[in-house]
């Protein structure tokens, strides 16, 4: 038999979908989706493994942590992870001005968390449309093209993130 790594995706007949989180000498850890944690052992073999995720070396706590963010971001729709804002904004305010009308202050990091908090809304969406099993191929690539374009047209607020790695992509930023 296979053991599993860290990392392994598996479907248990009562516990639902989950993932393998930390190796124990005769059972494994597993967060599952609706029950959290729970220990499986390592001989259990009534749940069907979803991806295999070959047992390696010890991984270490941050790996495995962050492991466990990446997979909570995607199932959830919320985001764990800090965005940094850029230096150059940090206690800055956003000031809305019309003419005739009272100016509106909103300090910078508010609006920088809703462009954060948009754009995983969008990852989520992404990853609903790419897994949902009624559409076809072809109805995924035509929704998937509409979201490129919504990461092009966030591009606009790219100024106001610390990293690069955190910038919006539209369709002339994909390899």
């Amino acid at each position: 038999m296979d053991l599993l790594g860290i990392g392994s995706r598996v479907k248990h007949p009562a516990f639902g979908d989950g993932v393998v989180v930390r190796l124990h000498v005769a059972a494994y850890e597993v967060c599952f989706m609706q029950f959290g944690l729970k220990m499986v052992g390592k001989e259990y073999n009534a749940w069907q493994v979803v991806e295999r995720i070959p047992e390696e070396e010890p991984v270490t706590f941050t790996e495995a942590e962050q492991s466990l963010v990446r997979i909570l971001r995607a199932w959830s729709g919320v985001s764990l992870e800090k965005v940094p804002l850029g230096d150059t904004w940090k206690n800055g305010k956003m000031i809305l001005q019309a003419d005739g009308i009272q100016p509106k202050e909103l300090p910078i990091d508010t609006f920088f968390h809703k462009i954060v908090m948009m754009r995983d809304r969008l990852r989520v969406l992404e990853q609903n449309i790419n897994a949902h099993k009624k559409l076809d191929d072809e109805d995924k690539v035509n929704l998937q093209q509409y979201i490129t374009r919504c990461y092009g047209s966030m591009t606009t607020f790219n100024a106001l993130f610390q990293h690069r790695e955190d910038y919006f992509v539209g369709e002339s930023g994909k390899e």
